[in-house]
């Protein structure tokens, strides 16, 4: 809907699927290829340009790309102007992501709109959407009154024999079976009835199965020797075509195998013309073909359908009963009827007052989710933390590593200081054992170890390495007891003499991180200090080699857990005072942001190719560990500057994790209490892996510790005099 006059009142986006191309009439303005999401944001930005003043989603989950439509929700959230979802399906059990994508594009919409009842309590109930945000239009149908049937549409043959019809996109759920299995009983006592089934194979069904089904039923035709009592038009039908077939039709049957149907555009159409329905009791056919509308029948059972369908022919008034109820209820259906409601609920929505735009939020602990170790738990056994999951469960043949169970030990200690012992002291233990059985006798670490306890490498990687010593580090500065504090310094000196070898800055950044926790501890350590700076020189090397004035970074190249560098020059700073690595750590911190924040959202560089210098960056695969380190990265850059934009942005980049994202999906799964393992091209990967959860709860903590050193405004006494004239006037 357009506010120029001289515009067309109304443009359509539409969706081009798979390799496919259509010719579309002038009020098609604008494409979108089903499986590039590129497109979609290309399709906001036309809205955005070109004076919109409203968009109307027609949502079904096999219309939009990604896994069950994902691709629409990029589009939604860059849309500057209101928008009302009409959702032709809602699923009474949804799995993770259809009920997500439901609810957030619910939470975005000005209204949603359902075409029956029974939606109504699912999105209520289910999705718990509002429902002061649904509204109820049903399915509109064509004013069949006013178009002309053209004689040819019905051949001659025909018009003489009782038709039973069926049209709609062929698949298994249709149950065309089921008419089929019914027919012999009726030929015996009307052999002039014929079967007529109108459409094309669906899209999808046809990409992955070809024409099986189609195929299937012609041959049960053949074995019941119904040849000449059963048609398949494999065409679309235009409108007028429907109809005449609609008008020449004596009874109209949808015999779908599934209740789960909350609309039908076909049984819709059908009532609108006024045909004698039969239908099989899915969840719009029940409310639909209520009070003598039609009639059902049992899913599959052919013999019930056969006897309703003598029981028409055989009395022609219950049949003409059946019409004239159908066309008198299909009158108010009607498209006009329809589209005034809809430019009632338009025309409402447009004068809702828009919401100005705000600042981003500082933390605040009340807007996020309990915090709750219950995945945490599963994952852990007696050895350690498991390192994969499919789906909720621990994945058991992957085993484990090192790298979680460093992980899991300072998330522990973390959940400990912020709930002041009460958090699950017992784990604690688990992940040092751990440690300590992948430690090699040279003070080395080895990463991954079977279920059965197996070592799987000789020697880790140096990430592995670099994040044990954090973890160690991180212990002894923040250790619950001399005796952790003492196991943990035992293991990091072993580990000191391996520094020196470290050659990628991933693996020294960690270490570094590490030792700075430990001179936070002992900062009378000169000799810590001086192995900081050796483990540190090659960052600030690097960074002087490859930093430009347009490439603020310590490589040519920005590859994986990119925060982790400026995050660690931060610490730097921190344990010695050191302003140059402090300016390095703030001004490769504000080259990342522009590259990762440029849309109010974080969007952290893909895992599916680097990033080079002057060259794309790519968008997936995204992963926890980016977001994690983007979060620690925010809250060192606040205590080393007292800024509190770094605390917003932290909060940003947390809210990663629950939707703020390109996909607009939520990663942590509040049923299991586990965290997705990372946004790809085809939408969400919903393992839920140690690696994953655990970035999610050190980020969770991480704010929540932000959100009590925040410095709280002080409170000031007002009295507030209301005059009783104001009261009374007001009321």
């Amino acid at each position: 809907m357009q506010c120029q006059l001289d515009a067309p009142e109304v443009s359509v986006i539409a969706m081009n699927d798979e390799g496919q191309e259509y010719e579309y009439p002038p009020e098609v303005a604008f494409t979108i290829r089903q499986q590039q999401m590129p497109d979609y944001l290309d399709a906001a930005d036309w809205v955005n340009g070109n004076g919109i003043d409203l968009v109307v989603v027609q949502h079904e989950f096999g219309i939009f790309g990604g896994e069950s439509g994902i691709f629409l929700l990029p589009f939604l959230h860059r849309l500057k102007v209101p928008f009302i979802a009409t959702f032709h399906t809602v699923l009474k059990e949804p799995s993770f992501l259809q009920k997500s994508i439901v609810r957030e594009i619910s939470r975005q919409a000005e209204r949603v709109v359902v075409m029956s009842r029974l939606a109504i309590s699912f999105l209520e109930d289910i999705y718990e959407v509002p429902s002061d945000k649904i509204s109820h239009i049903p399915h509109g149908v064509p004013d069949f009154g006013n178009l002309s049937i053209r004689a040819d549409v019905v051949p001659d043959n025909l018009r003489a024999r009782k038709l039973i019809f069926t049209f709609g996109l062929l698949s298994r759920n249709k149950g065309i079976e089921t008419v089929i299995n019914a027919l012999p009983q009726v030929i015996e006592s009307h052999p002039d009835v014929m079967y007529v089934v109108a459409g094309k194979t669906h899209p999808a069904v046809l990409r992955n199965c070809g024409e099986e089904y189609r195929q299937s039923l012609q041959q049960l035709v053949h074995n019941l020797g119904l040849g000449d009592h059963v048609l398949f038009l494999d065409k679309f039908l235009t409108e007028n075509d429907l109809f005449a077939w609609l008008t020449h039709s004596q009874i109209y049957v949808t015999p779908y195998l599934s209740e789960a149907q909350i609309t039908s555009g076909t049984l819709t159409y059908a009532l609108g013309a006024g045909a004698a329905v039969l239908s099989t009791p899915y969840w719009y056919a029940t409310e639909l073909l209520a009070n003598g509308r039609g009639k059902l029948f049992g899913f599959a059972q052919h013999e019930t359908l056969g006897q309703l369908i003598l029981s028409l022919l055989n009395e022609p008034a219950k049949l003409e009963a059946l019409r004239e109820n159908a066309y008198e209820y299909g009158r108010e259906l009607q498209w006009s009827r329809m589209g005034a409601r809809y430019l009632q609920l338009a025309v409402k929505v447009l004068g809702i007052p828009r919401p100005i735009a705000l600042p981003d939020p500082l933390p605040d602990a009340s807007m996020l989710p309990a915090l709750n170790l219950t995945h945490i738990r599963r994952l852990t056994d007696d050895t350690g933390i498991v390192q994969h999951a499919k789906y909720g469960i621990p994945n058991l043949k992957e085993g484990y590593c090192v790298d979680d169970n460093a992980r899991a030990l300072m998330m522990t200690l973390m959940a400990q200081q912020f709930r002041k012992g009460k958090e699950v002291p017992e784990l604690l233990p688990v992940y040092l054992s751990f440690i300590h059985y992948m430690q090699t006798p040279d003070g080395n670490f080895r990463n991954f170890l079977s279920f059965s306890r197996q070592y799987l490498d000789e020697v880790g990687s140096e990430d592995s390495f670099g994040r044990t010593v954090w973890a160690l580090g991180y212990l002894i500065r923040f250790a619950p007891n001399n005796s952790y504090r003492e196991f943990a310094y035992e293991l990091y000196h072993r580990s000191i003499q391996h520094f020196a070898a470290l050659e990628h800055l991933r693996g020294r950044a960690n270490s570094v991180i590490g030792v700075c926790h430990y001179i936070l501890h002992h900062p009378a350590d000169e000799g810590m200090v001086h192995v900081l700076e050796q483990l540190i020189q090659p960052m600030i090397d690097a960074w002087d080699r490859n930093a430009t004035d347009d490439w603020r970074w310590f490589e040519k190249s920005m590859t994986y857990d990119n925060g982790i560098l400026p995050l660690a020059m931060l610490h730097a700073a921190e344990a010695t005072g050191n302003e140059k690595w402090r300016d390095i750590a703030l001004s490769s911190l504000s080259f990342l942001e522009n590259l990762t924040m440029a849309h109010g959202y974080f969007s952290p560089v893909g895992n599916n190719g680097w990033h080079c210098e002057g060259g794309a960056c790519p968008l997936f695969d995204q992963q926890a560990i980016e977001t994690m380190a983007m979060v620690l990265m925010y809250q060192q850059a606040y205590a080393a500057t007292n800024e509190t934009d770094y605390l917003r942005k932290m909060y940003t980049c947390y809210q990663w994790f629950l939707g703020e994202n390109v996909l607009r999906i939520p990663l942590y799964d509040h049923e299991t209490h586990g965290c997705c393992d990372g946004l790809s091209a085809a939408g969400l990967n919903r393992n839920q892996g140690a690696e994953s959860t655990l970035a999610y709860f050190i980020s969770h903590i991480a704010v929540l510790q932000t959100c009590e050193a925040i410095p709280k405004p002080e409170k000031s006494v007002r009295t507030t005099i209301i005059s009783t004239n104001v009261v009374s006037k007001i009321s």
